[in-house]
């Protein structure tokens, strides 16, 4: 692998972050709040979507059902067999397994809905966490509001542009790498797209061993926010969980849930594999396509375990 200076992360001091929050706030942009972002999504935005269909050619972006421990997974996936089949009277013999998953952490992907993130006390739209959240789950902003996507897909593929196997680490992408990626790559961001940044974690994980991601990842910088909201995306995600870390900001663990969530109310896609995406977008020479995410239908659920598919 070639060395090469890694631009070192700028701070954003809390006041600075604040200031950014408040200017990218669109809580008054839809009616329905708990669909946030969502709302872009019309049948005219898949229908047009579909339009880049040309070979059929699918690639799945979710992360094999983890159940071993390590570093970066805690609290491991749950899987075991409830019933085996073999003296069964009458036919069939059934085989039964049971799955369980404590999904927001570093290991399964995962869509994120509004109801995950909470700022200053406020979920998006400024409901208050306290009286929509409780033990029995959410009352506003679940993955069941949201529904499914589908919509046009872009990937930005960091470390082909930058001509290296992933970004370390820490490593944040500004919004002039956004731009830079677009051109080189021959995309633009639009109205109602999912974005997906591709750092290269799963490569790095997979060359180099597990590390702690939650202290340490690569993701975006909140400078990098602006101008995502400018475009009108509608879902961001990533091989990791979209934030850099260690934060840019101290005290403030995950900026970019933050600003993506409770301000923008944009969904989000922690623990994609984008490896055999970013594969195939560089054999067809497009980092367009065809993207579907269904979530489980969770009427209490902040999120959910999800396996979204590109389609070429």
């Amino acid at each position: 692998m070639t060395s090469r200076t890694v631009r070192p992360t700028e701070p954003v001091t809390v006041a600075e972050f604040d200031r950014l929050y408040d200017s990218l706030k669109a809580w008054d942009a839809w009616d329905d709040r708990g669909r946030g972002a969502w709302n872009r999504l019309t049948p005219a935005t898949t229908a047009a979507a579909a339009g880049l269909v040309r070979t059929g050619r699918s690639v799945p972006t979710a992360l094999p059902w983890n159940t071993e421990a390590e570093v970066d997974n805690r609290r491991p996936a749950l899987h075991y067999m409830t019933d085996l089949g073999v003296r069964e009277a009458p036919e069939p013999a059934t085989n039964k397994d049971f799955l369980a998953v404590d999904f927001h952490g570093k290991s399964v992907t995962h869509l994120d809905a509004l109801s995950h993130i909470a700022y200053r006390g406020e979920l998006f739209g400024g409901v208050a966490s306290a009286a929509a959240v409780d033990a029995a789950g959410a009352r506003f902003g679940t993955v069941a509001e949201l529904g499914h996507f589908v919509g046009r897909g872009v990937l930005l593929d960091l470390p082909a542009v930058l001509g290296v196997p992933w970004l370390e680490p820490g490593e944040a992408v500004y919004p002039e790498q956004i731009l830079e990626a677009e051109a080189r790559l021959g995309i633009r961001i639009g109205e109602a797209d999912a974005v997906l940044l591709r750092t290269g974690h799963k490569r790095r994980r997979d060359e180099l061993g597990p590390w702690d991601s939650s202290e340490l990842s690569a993701g975006f910088h909140t400078s990098a926010m602006p101008l995502l909201a400018e475009r009108g995306i509608a879902l961001l995600g990533s091989d990791g969980d979209s934030d850099v870390r260690p934060s840019p900001t101290p005290g403030i663990h995950s900026p970019i849930h933050i600003l993506a969530l409770t301000a923008l109310g944009v969904p989000l896609l922690d623990n994609l594999d984008l490896e055999a995406l970013a594969l195939t977008a560089s054999e067809t020479g497009r980092y367009e396509f065809l993207f579907a995410v269904a979530p489980l239908d969770v009427p209490a659920g902040t999120g959910s375990p999800v396996n979204p598919i590109a389609v070429f």
